[in-house]
């Protein structure tokens, strides 16, 4: 447990201390699902007017609520049409919250942190490959090159420090300046990954010693009433035999003496110095801890009125999840998917009386194609054997900016979004095992489908799920936009507009452009003008579908959409991918941002249509469009 300043006592835990509650309705979201954006296209001067209007917003709110990327995905969410002045008014402050800003700082800290993944794991093959080079020269020769092995094979500096030097480097650390009392943003329940992230933020400035505190620099200026050192927070890692911790208070050991391999001994007498010194509470003492040295004991009790978190409600929150089917509560269906997936994917309903499964469609994993779509010739793949390793000859690394978009680490994640990733394909020499296949592997989580009394069905994982690991991917059939613009009641319908994506269109904010795009596919091409203003293709989810047609929309949402080439090269037909944005905790529901721009969906009528947002977001704009 987090314990922050001198008068609070408890406040935040880690992950290594504490978790949110899974159960939070932070994700909720509208009951209908959304009106096809195309109808605007066959009313020319509405969709004019429309367009001034967005650009109008455009210039007095650079931020506005499409600045997501958006594969446009035409509401899965139910929910209310309403007119406008039945309608909250829609909220496009440019002011972003303390809460956004913690998040958009650790999705800073993890992107970093999966870039240094990268060089590690780059550094660990080329050491590698220099050992035994140097077994085979030693074989044939006395004099190998020792002093080369020595260098290249050293250990290397943790990927997460390196993240957290380049964060101080770039001051993009939140909080950099201790301070007393809480953070902005975190609340008691926020759950971290690591001591790196509460670093990233500001919330403990070491990433080992668990008590942070104030030495005597601070003894001038603003502090200048307080006799320091002073302690600003300290972590209950569970890592310290004699700790102890119940709802009320903690009997926190001070830290030292502790031999860091994960067996909580102690080997050595703790000292009074430092962050113990600094550790200032009503009462506190020495004594003999298990291991027969002497360890400092602090009594912390919680203010009153503090919300209650102990650890072991952490680790309970955290391993609830239903074991066996017997276990499930509500259970309605043990399968959604009838077997097709590797995995189970239950539905549960404790909302409706009685209680309905999700009906109305047939599962499918991979993706169906209209008749009259014809997909391109499968790409010339890259000559790599096994498994790609080199971004420098590999011709598939060389299309993502001469290096490769996915890390190995979790069975593959992804460093950060891209304009369009391209991975390897069925004319490719690697096998399934490349990390270039990282989205082509199906799903590996445990999913739920679950009944919401606000949004229809919704889904959450039983599992944790790393930042930047592939989630699923949207299937559904593939068709041309024209030719499911009459089916107005069909409200999961996915635009395909990588294309548009990338070319910022309708104040759509680009990605990473480090893409070599090929020749065919050139985005100055005479043919594709039509596509400037509406994707080509989409992907309907109505009556065929996966687990992707279930997941919500969210103002705040922990998934994002990514665009990904393998089997061709076309952008207009790529596939979507949804990835974790977030370290995302067991049972948390699964939302991405559907991305629609307000008054950008009409009716039949030419009318503009407006929708409630019941996402539920400490930042949620109201509406949906």
């Amino acid at each position: 447990m987090v314990v922050q300043s001198l008068e609070g006592v408890g406040s935040v835990q880690s992950s290594i201390d504490v978790a949110a509650n899974p159960h939070s309705e932070d994700n909720s979201s509208p009951k209908k699902r959304r009106v096809s954006s195309r109808l605007q296209v066959k009313q020319k001067p509405q969709k004019e007017l429309l367009v001034r209007q967005r650009v109008e917003l455009l210039d007095d709110n650079e931020q506005g609520p499409r600045k997501k990327l958006q594969a446009n995905v035409r509401g899965r969410q139910t929910g209310e049409v309403a007119d406008s002045e039945e309608l909250p008014k829609a909220t496009d402050s440019v002011e972003k919250s303390d809460r956004v800003r913690v998040k958009e700082t650790l999705r800073l800290f993890n992107k970093h942190y999966l870039y240094f993944v990268q060089e590690e794991e780059k550094r660990a093959v080329k050491a590698e490959a220099q050992k035994k080079a140097s077994r085979a020269a030693k074989r044939g020769a006395k004099n190998s090159k020792k002093g080369d092995l020595k260098a290249d094979t050293k250990v290397a500096k943790r990927p997460d420090l390196k993240a957290l030097t380049k964060m101080n480097d770039e001051k993009e650390i939140l909080f950099p300046s201790k301070r007393f009392g809480s953070i902005p943003g975190i609340d008691v329940g926020h759950q971290f990954y690591s001591r790196a992230e509460m670093v990233a933020v500001g919330f403990h400035s070491h990433w080992l010693n668990g008590i942070d505190y104030m030495g005597q620099s601070y003894s001038k200026g603003k502090y200048s009433n307080y006799t320091m050192p002073l302690a600003v927070a300290i972590v209950i890692s569970g890592m310290y035999e004699d700790d102890l911790d119940n709802a009320e208070e903690v009997v926190y050991t001070g830290q030292g003496g502790h031999n860091l391999t994960g067996d909580k001994r102690q080997f050595r007498d703790q000292v009074l110095e430092r962050g113990n010194l600094a550790l200032k509470v009503v009462k506190y003492w020495a004594e003999k801890g298990i291991s027969g040295f002497t360890v400092f004991k602090y009594r912390l009790k919680r203010l009153e009125g503090q919300p209650l978190l102990t650890t072991n409600q952490v680790q309970f929150i955290n391993g609830r999840v239903p074991q066996s089917i017997s276990e499930i509560r509500g259970l309605v269906c043990e399968d959604i998917t009838g077997g097709l997936e590797d995995i189970a994917i239950p539905a549960t309903n404790l909302v409706d009386d009685p209680p309905v499964a999700p009906t109305g469609y047939t599962y499918c994993k991979s993706i169906q194609v209209a008749q009259n779509v014809k997909l391109p010739t499968d790409a010339t793949g890259c000559n790599c054997k096994g498994s790609c390793v080199d971004s420098k000859t590999c011709e598939c690394a060389k299309l993502n900016g001469s290096d490769f978009p996915y890390v190995h680490r979790d069975g593959g994640r992804l460093i950060e979004a891209k304009d369009v990733v391209f991975e390897c394909g069925p004319k490719c020499g690697c096998g399934p095992s490349c990390v270039n296949r990282t989205s082509q592997r199906g799903l590996k989580y445990r999913f739920e489908v679950f009944r919401t009394p606000m949004k229809g069905w919704a889904v959450r994982s039983w599992d944790f799920i790393p930042a930047g690991a592939p989630v699923c991917e949207y299937v559904g059939i593939l068709r041309r936009t024209e030719d499911v613009d009459s089916a107005s009641e069909n409200y999961y319908i996915f635009d395909i507009d990588c294309l548009q994506t990338m070319k910022g269109l309708d104040g759509r904010e680009r990605r990473s452009q480090a893409v070599c795009i090929p020749t065919v596919n050139s985005l100055e091409r005479p043919d594709d003008q039509r596509s400037d203003n509406v994707p080509e293709y989409c992907i309907d989810a109505g009556s065929n579908g996966n687990i992707a047609r279930f997941i919500n929309h969210s103002c705040e949402p922990n998934l994002f959409v990514q665009c990904v080439l393998s089997s061709h090269h076309d952008i207009k037909l790529a596939r979507v991918m949804l990835f974790a944005a977030d370290n995302i905790p067991p049972l948390q529901e699964l939302t991405y941002d559907y991305g629609y721009a307000l008054d950008s969906v009409l009716g039949p009528d030419g009318k503009v249509k407006k929708m409630f947002c019941h996402c539920g977001a400490a930042g949620c704009r109201k509406r949906l469009f």
